[in-house]
C-alpha cells in the first residue's frame, strides 16, 4: 500500500484542483476526491501493478464526476399520453450506426481527436497537454478532424444539414460487421 500513498501524495492536489474547476464547489470536490481515494484503496495490492497511477486516478475521478453530474440532472415527469416518435428514433439510431464506421475510416490522429474531445468529452486543454501541443494547436487539430468527419458523413452516409446545422436527411449505411 506504500505505492498507493506515494501516488496519492503526488497527485492529490492536482486532482483536487481539477475536480474543483469542474464542480465549482470545494466541498463537492473533496467528497469526490474521497471517493476516488476509497476506490484506489479497494484495489489493495493491485494498485501497485498499475503502470500509470496518475492516469488511473484521473480515469476514476472522471467516471465519478460523470456519475455525480448524471445524478444531479433535473428530471421532468413526462405525461402518460406522450407517445414516442419511433420513426425519428429509428432514424437517429441509423445515423448513430453510421458514425463508428465513418470514424474507423478516418486517420488515427483524427479518430483520436474526435473520440477523446467529442465522444469522451475530454477538455481540449487536457488533450493539448496529453499530446504535447499548444492549446491553439490542439483546437485546430480537433476542428480539422471535425471538418473531415463531417465531410465523410456527408459523402458516405449522404448526411444533409439545414441552415441551423441540424441533420435534416441522410441515407443509412450498414455498420461494420
Amino acid at each position: 500500500m506504500n505505492c498507493l500513498m506515494t501516488a496519492w501524495h503526488q497527485h492529490e492536489a492536482e486532482l483536487r484542483g481539477w475536480l474543483r474547476r469542474r464542480l465549482g464547489n470545494g466541498a463537492d470536490a473533496e467528497d469526490l476526491l474521497q471517493e476516488v481515494f476509497l476506490k484506489a484503496m479497494r484495489q489493495g495490492e493491485r494498485f501497485c501493478a498499475i503502470v500509470d497511477a496518475r492516469a488511473w486516478l484521473y480515469e476514476v475521478a472522471r467516471n465519478a464526476l460523470a456519475d455525480r453530474l448524471r445524478l444531479a440532472r433535473a428530471t421532468v415527469e413526462l405525461p402518460d399520453d406522450l407517445s414516442a416518435d419511433t420513426e425519428e428514433a429509428a432514424a437517429v439510431d441509423s445515423l448513430a450506426a453510421c458514425l463508428p464506421r465513418v470514424l474507423a475510416e478516418l486517420s488515427p490522429e483524427d479518430r483520436e481527436a474526435i473520440t477523446l474531445c467529442d465522444l469522451e468529452r475530454l477538455p481540449q486543454e487536457e488533450y493539448a497537454r496529453r499530446k504535447g501541443l499548444s492549446l491553439p494547436g490542439a483546437k485546430s487539430r480537433v476542428q480539422r478532424a471535425r471538418k473531415r468527419l463531417r465531410a465523410r458523413l456527408t459523402e458516405v452516409c449522404q448526411v444533409s444539414v439545414d441552415a441551423a446545422g441540424q441533420v435534416s436527411d441522410f441515407v443509412p449505411r450498414p455498420p461494420l460487421a
